[in-house]
């Protein structure tokens, strides 16, 4: 058999996971014709088969994670494929594809569970209807118990049972794990007078428009910082990842150059991002290689925030929920439309005075006329 191995989907993205199969066993497939959908990065592709051929065999079925350079289907015929499959495959659980295999880190981290628990621990396990993916074991070197399979019975009969993570919750998740081990952060506080803007100002724009101000005035919060080395790179071009929150999760495209471009222009290019999360069509490459990002959370609600930098990015801003607030001004105290403003940053790339002359700078932005 040939097989087709799936692809590097952009950027060298490591993995993808099984969406929908578009072909089965013994169908006739031409060159370039979609034969799965897979998400990765966030990201829904149809991947095409560089091949004409027969299906022989379908390796995975849909919610199974695939890692790049790994067989996704095989055709009849004599193996054309050089390279060698990686990891192993094992039979899925009844019900899971018509071919019924689970692909690479998948069906080892499956098989390694079992390996880590005697025969009557999985015995028990089956009985009370416990998975022991989801457990942790307590023995001698992970082993699992059977107190530990009992424990997990009485949580899933308390709350039930739980349910893993796919797709875009399951990225968020590594992602934000990453970044809690990699990243020391510090978050700063401040409110931006905008009463004096008019009427049908668009928001976002103005807080892009002034992290690029910010940005000019302190460069060390648009860098990127390799903590493996203790090495920063100090970038001339601001490219802001904007969060955007879905009922699927959290995506953040990335709005390029923002410091070389017009308000209608960056108006019209998040537009098209946010058009692209929404039809789950944004390529993997137009969610990569943010400087800076911005979580407007205050749209929907919250003052101040400690949003999460993910590295190598060294800077998060937040802007929470526009309220009215009694404040001085012009020696009078007066009711003013105040925007709450947090920046977290990583203390080991920059210091706490280039952060403050950044929010400082923010600020003399958004309050500028």
């Amino acid at each position: 058999m040939k097989h087709f191995r799936l692809p590097d989907l952009g950027e060298g993205l490591p993995e993808a996971e099984i969406v929908e199969w578009r072909v089965k066993v013994g169908d006739t497939v031409e060159v370039d014709q979609v034969v799965v959908s897979v998400e990765t990065a966030k990201a829904i592709v149809e991947v095409p088969s560089p091949w004409p051929g027969v299906v022989a065999r379908l390796f995975g079925a849909a919610g199974d994670i695939v890692h790049t350079g790994q067989p996704l289907l095989a055709f009849e015929g004599e193996d054309e494929d050089s390279g060698t499959v990686v990891g192993e495959l094992e039979k899925a659980d009844e019900g899971a594809g018509e071919e019924g295999f689970i692909i690479g880190a998948a069906a080892s981290s499956r098989q390694a569970r079992h390996h880590r628990a005697t025969p009557g621990v999985r015995a028990l396990a089956e009985r009370l209807g416990v998975n022991l993916e989801t457990i942790q074991g307590s023995g001698p070197g992970g082993l699992i118990t059977n107190d530990d399979v009992h424990r997990q019975a009485s949580h899933q009969k308390t709350l039930g049972d739980a349910e893993s993570l796919r797709g875009v919750r399951r990225t968020m998740a590594r992602n934000m794990a990453i970044a809690h081990a990699q990243v020391v952060p510090v978050s700063i506080f401040e409110d931006a007078d905008i009463d004096h803007w008019p009427s049908g100002t668009d928001i976002t724009m103005r807080l892009v428009q002034a992290i690029a101000t910010a940005c000019e005035h302190s460069p060390a919060m648009n860098a990127w910082f390799d903590g493996d080395n203790l090495s920063r790179r100090l970038l001339d071009e601001v490219h802001v990842g904007i969060a955007v929150d879905t009922t699927e999760g959290l995506f953040v495209p990335v709005l390029r150059d923002i410091g070389n471009r017009g308000g209608k222009d960056l108006r019209k290019g998040l537009e098209n991002l946010r058009k692209a999360v929404a039809a789950r069509t944004i390529p993997p490459a137009e969610m990569q290689g943010a400087t800076i990002t911005l979580s407007n959370f205050g749209t929907l609600s919250g003052q101040y925030a400690s949003p999460v930098v993910t590295p190598p990015q060294v800077t998060i801003v937040g802007a929470g929920t526009i309220r009215q607030k009694v404040v001085p001004h012009e020696n009078k105290m007066a009711i003013r439309r105040i925007l709450p403003l947090s920046v977290t940053f990583d203390h080991r790339a920059a210091t706490g005075g280039e952060a403050a002359r950044f929010l400082g700078a923010l600020i003399g932005a958004l309050q500028a006329d």
